[in-house]
């Protein structure tokens, strides 16, 4: 476990600004990472191209693309040399829910070191849209109501418990998915798009770009939409990434204690 709470460490000193303690942090955790075989040597050729694309970046801004091409690959667990340990496989909450398994995906982690050199305001920008009290309290209980409308359409089913492997969802959800995907998503895309196209439509944009990468079914496709329009207001209000990653980690911690967890079983 010393590996993925040293990465969870780095990504914690990365979101408050503290760069070369995260680089040195993510440096240890590496080499841990090689020992116990989470990471292969195919890794070091991808960090070798990774690194000197960020660096000709500051030179060659064209390079950006491919530098965000890695990071979707890296979301998509396309690049060799990771061997993501499986911690739970095919797993039951509950009777009613659909098997589950968990990764520690080492990969993931390490988007936001690659987008924030290309965006130094990924984890704070001043924001010109300022919300509300009223729609912030809208804003905080939606993924209640979001998770009960799927319930309602047969997706989901309530059901209240706490799994035995919470703590091990709990770093895992946060660090390894959450914080990626907000960094991806809102932090890099949605930002990226806000400044070309306008606030609302880059709402949108990335908001289906967020349900694409995690479709399933077309109701589960929609709500995942949904739930990126959520997490996209929450970074637009606040300008702040921690913001979203919080919401997002919590509709994801209600999901689980309160309904069938990752989807209800399908009737028959």
């Amino acid at each position: 476990m010393s590996v993925w709470f040293l990465l969870a460490s780095s990504l914690i000193a990365l979101l408050f600004s503290q760069v070369r303690v995260a680089l040195g942090l993510l440096l240890v955790s590496c080499a841990l990472a090689f020992y116990f075989g989470v990471l292969s040597t195919s890794f070091i050729i991808f960090s070798v191209i990774a690194i000197a694309l960020v660096l000709l970046y500051r030179r060659f801004y064209w390079l950006e693309g491919l530098i965000v091409l890695l990071c979707f690959a890296l979301f998509f667990h396309l690049i060799p040399g990771f061997h993501n340990p499986k911690i739970l496989d095919h797993v039951f909450v509950s009777n009613q829910s659909r098997a589950f398994s968990l990764y520690y995906n080492f990969d993931k982690a390490l988007i936001p070191f690659l987008l924030l050199p290309l965006l130094p305001s990924l984890f704070f920008v001043k924001t010109h849209k300022k919300a509300k009290v009223w729609q912030w309290v809208l804003l905080l209980i939606s993924p209640v109501l979001l998770l009960s409308l799927a319930a309602l359409l047969g997706a989901l089913k309530f059901e209240f418990h706490i799994p035995s492997w919470t703590p091990y969802f709990l770093l895992s959800n946060l660090f390894f998915v959450c914080l990626a995907e907000e960094a991806l998503f809102r932090g890099y895309l949605q930002q990226r798009l806000q400044n070309i196209i306008g606030a609302f439509p880059a709402l949108i944009v990335a908001s289906i770009a967020f349900a694409l990468s995690h479709r399933a079914d077309l109701l589960f496709t929609i709500f995942a939409s949904l739930a990126g329009l959520i997490y996209g207001l929450a970074w637009m209000w606040s300008g702040r990434l921690w913001v979203s990653i919080l919401v997002h980690f919590g509709l994801n911690l209600i999901h689980l204690f309160f309904f069938t967890y990752p989807l209800a079983r399908p009737l028959g």
